[in-house]
């Protein structure tokens, strides 16, 4: 069986709260940022459980991604490997999985705990996150190559990768990136957070020969401005035009770089053109149609990945994400509707 797409990832658990500004300001978080927990944060978890309405929502941004690009393609086109516990929020994810459409193909930790993410929902509807990894960060290479794994990555024909994965042990990640680059594939590297540009900009460097398309939305495109000496970081189609010229190892495709930025419009800059930036207007929703913006983002990246495979148009690729990431945002975190509502 031939999967069209290859998703990897960090999965975790979202442990999603609502009226959070007191958490915000407990633990000095920003709403609509996202923060790997430090020592300051690691009672956040429990007090979440102890004292807070905890919504439970399979979680992790390449994840999110994986069941966002099922939603709009046809069963089995879509498979994603990360690392987990041997624990019931393991099994709670494989069962979000099986219901979405996504063949996961996890490497188990034994006796380790599966990530989680601690969603903080403040002024109605924006998303602070808070990630402790646990197994997440342990994912081998090897499994990679794995008789299980190794013919689903062969098939593909994108590879995605979500930005988070760079923060550890960043080569696994570069090295597969290198691999499926000389098979031909496509990768797809998704910028993911503000601090990955801000603290890991050597590994995006060492990544971006490989990468085909870059996405990231705007704050996560100004870090990258700042962090390598842009003149003007809050200029969308410049930023993107810089990241779209930087080294490719191959000539083909040229590289598209798709900057979002929430209600306003997207960019997209081709490499092939890098002058004439392409804007394409997001249909605002009404207040009372958003529920959280949690995993927007993921699934403008689902939307666009799916019509991608489907050999649709750019335009198209990028109206599929803005209707996914609509439909997400009506929804509690990262979820669709169901029945499904066919928008490719």
């Amino acid at each position: 069986m031939s999967y069209s797409i290859f998703c990897v990832g960090h999965p975790l658990i979202d442990m999603q709260v609502r009226e959070a500004e007191d958490l915000l300001a407990k633990y000095k978080l920003n709403a609509n940022d996202a923060v790997l927990a430090g020592v300051e944060h690691e009672s956040i978890y429990e007090e979440l459980v102890r004292e807070h309405q905890v919504v439970y929502v399979a979680g992790g941004a390449a994840q999110n991604t994986a069941r966002g690009a099922a939603y709009v393609l046809p069963p089995n086109s879509v498979a994603f490997a990360g690392c987990v516990g041997d624990d019931d929020l393991a099994e709670q994810l494989r069962a979000v999985n099986r219901h979405d459409g996504v063949l996961d193909v996890y490497q188990v930790k034994k006796g380790q705990k599966t990530g989680a993410c601690a969603v903080l929902i403040s002024n109605g509807h924006h998303r602070s996150l808070v990630t402790t990894r646990r197994s997440s960060n342990d994912l081998d290479e090897e499994h990679f190559w794995s008789p299980t794994v190794a013919p689903l990555i062969s098939s593909a024909k994108v590879i995605y990768l979500e930005g988070f994965l760079l923060t550890f042990r960043p080569e696994v990640s570069i090295s597969l990136g290198k691999k499926v680059s000389e098979d031909g594939k496509i990768l797809v590297l998704n910028l993911s957070a503000p601090y990955i540009p801000r603290s890991y900009n050597t590994q995006i460097q060492e990544i971006a020969p490989y990468c085909d398309i870059i996405i990231s939305n705007e704050a996560e495109a100004e870090a990258w401005a700042a962090s390598n000496g842009h003149p003007d970081p809050t200029n969308m189609p410049a930023v993107a035009k810089a990241i779209a010229l930087l080294p490719k190892a191959n000539d083909t495709p040229p590289r598209i770089v798709i900057v979002t930025h929430g209600a306003h419009s997207t960019t997209l800059v081709s490499a092939d053109a890098p002058d004439t930036p392409k804007t394409y207007p997001v249909q605002p929703l009404k207040e009372e149609e958003i529920v959280d913006t949690n995993a927007a983002g993921d699934a403008f990246s689902g939307g666009f990945l799916g019509a991608y495979v489907s050999e649709k148009s750019i335009d198209v690729c990028i109206q599929t994400g803005h209707r996914l990431a609509a439909m997400c945002i009506g929804q509690e975190g990262p979820q669709f509707k169901w029945p499904k509502v066919k928008i490719l």
